[in-house]
C-alpha cells in the first residue's frame, strides 16, 4: 500500500467539499490509493464517501485541495478525459441498445475503430461470463446479468481506475454475495485499481485490500479489513464494523498497555488501553460477541462477571444471546450451535468472561 506520494496512482491532497459554502461534507481529505489496489470507502449515509467518488470522477468539483491521477492534477480535467470507469447501482444501461452496443458506446466516444471495438467488447463480455449475450437487450437480462454488463462496460476501455458506487445495492442477498466474489476475482485477474463505495460493512470486509471508514466527512480509520475488525482505534469504528458490545465507564487505573474501567454498577473491567483520555476520564469498552466465554473456568480469563440470559435467538450456526451484565442489558454473546447449545435457556443466570486483550478501551 502507498506509504508516500510516489507510490500512489490516486491522491487526494487537502480536499474539501461544501455544497452551501458553510458546511463541509468532506473535511481535509488526504488519501493515497496504490495502483492495483481495491480500496473501499465505507460509512453511513451522509458521511462523505460518495461525494469523494464523485469528485474523483469529475461530476463534483472540489471546493479546496487537489486530486491527482498518476501524478497529474485533474481538478480541471473534464470527466470523459480522466480515463475512469464507473459502475452505478442503477446499472445505467441504454435500453434501446443491445449489450454489445452498450459496451461499444464508450469505445465509439473515444473514436476507436470497429475491429478493435469488437475485439474489446468480446473480451469484456467473456470476462463476466456473458459472451453469448451480446445481441440481447438489457430488459432480457436478469438484475445480476445487467450488473455484470455494467461492470464489463466500466472495464472495456482499459481505464486506469474503476469507481463503483453501491453497485450491488439493488440485488437480493444471495446474488449480492455472488457478485461480491465475482468483482473481487475480476479485480484479482486484471489488477485494475478499484475505488468502491458502500454502507455495507460485510461487503467492504469481503472485497477490499483496505477500507476507509468515513463519518462526518472524515476518515475515522484506514486499514486492511482484518485490522479494522480486530483493532478498531475509536468507538465509532468498533461499533460500525461487525457486531460489537459497548460498556461505558470511567478509567480508574492505567499502565503502559492496559487499564481498568469501572462501569456505573461498580464492575471493574481490565482492558487493552488503545485510545483513552486518561485516569478519571470516560471510556467506551469494545468487546466482540464471539470473544465472550460462557461459564469460563476459574482463572481462565481476567474478566469474569455474573450475567442473566434475557433473550436467545436461533441463527443456524450460532445462538445470539442477549444478556444483562455489568449493568448493561444489551450485551450480546454468540454461542456456537454445538450439541450443548440447549444447556442455556432464557432467564438462566450464568457467568461470562473475556480476555483483557479482547476488550479495547476507546474514546467515549
Amino acid at each position: 500500500m502507498p506509504d508516500n506520494n510516489s507510490d500512489a496512482l490516486v491522491r487526494f491532497e487537502n480536499v474539501q467539499k461544501s455544497y452551501d459554502g458553510e458546511i463541509l461534507v468532506v473535511k481535509d481529505l488526504n488519501l493515497n490509493i496504490a495502483k492495483g489496489e481495491f480500496l473501499t470507502m465505507l460509512g453511513p449515509s451522509g458521511s462523505g464517501k460518495t461525494t469523494c467518488l464523485m469528485m474523483l470522477a469529475g461530476f463534483e468539483p472540489a471546493t479546496h485541495g487537489e486530486i491527482y491521477l498518476d501524478d497529474v492534477p485533474i481538478n480541471r480535467v473534464p470527466p470523459h478525459k480522466r480515463g475512469i470507469g464507473m459502475v452505478f447501482q442503477s446499472y445505467a444501461l441504454f435500453p434501446h441498445m443491445t449489450i454489445g452496443e452498450n459496451l461499444a458506446f464508450p469505445l465509439e466516444v473515444r473514436k476507436m475503430g470497429k475491429s478493435e471495438r469488437d475485439e474489446k467488447v468480446k473480451r469484456a463480455l467473456d470476462m463476466v461470463q456473458l459472451g453469448a449475450f451480446a445481441d440481447r437487450r438489457p430488459a432480457q437480462l436478469s438484475g445480476g446479468q445487467q450488473q455484470r454488463v455494467a461492470v464489463a462496460r466500466s472495464l472495456v476501455f482499459d481505464p486506469d481506475v474503476v469507481l463503483m458506487d453501491e453497485p450491488l445495492g439493488a440485488l437480493d442477498k444471495n446474488l449480492r454475495e455472488q457478485m461480491q466474489y465475482e468483482i473481487k476475482h475480476i479485480h484479482e485477474r486484471l489488477g485494475v485499481t478499484v475505488l468502491y463505495v458502500t454502507h455495507d460493512q460485510s461487503e467492504a470486509l469481503t472485497m477490499s485490500n483496505r477500507v476507509a471508514v468515513f463519518d462526518a466527512g472524515i476518515i475515522q480509520q484506514l486499514a486492511p479489513p482484518d485490522v479494522l475488525y480486530e483493532q478498531p482505534t475509536n468507538a465509532f469504528v468498533a461499533d460500525f464494523i461487525g457486531d460489537n458490545n459497548c460498556l461505558v465507564g470511567t478509567v480508574t487505573e492505567e499502565s503502559e498497555n492496559s487499564c481498568v474501567v469501572q462501569t456505573p454498577d461498580g464492575s471493574n473491567i481490565k482492558a487493552n488501553k488503545i485510545n483513552i483520555a486518561g485516569k478519571g476520564q470516560k471510556s467506551t469498552l469494545s468487546i466482540r460477541p464471539e470473544r465472550v466465554i460462557v461459564n469460563p473456568d476459574p482463572g481462565q480469563v481476567p474478566n469474569i462477571f455474573k450475567a442473566k440470559a434475557l433473550e436467545l435467538i436461533y441463527l443456524g450456526d450460532h445462538i445470539r444471546t442477549r444478556m444483562e451484565v455489568c449493568g448493561n442489558d444489551q450485551f450480546y454473546v454468540k454461542i456456537p450451535n454445538s450439541t450443548h447449545h440447549a444447556d442455556l435457556n432464557q432467564g438462566d443466570e450464568v457467568t461470562i468472561g473475556w480476555n483483557e486483550y479482547d476488550c479495547r478501551a476507546l474514546d467515549n
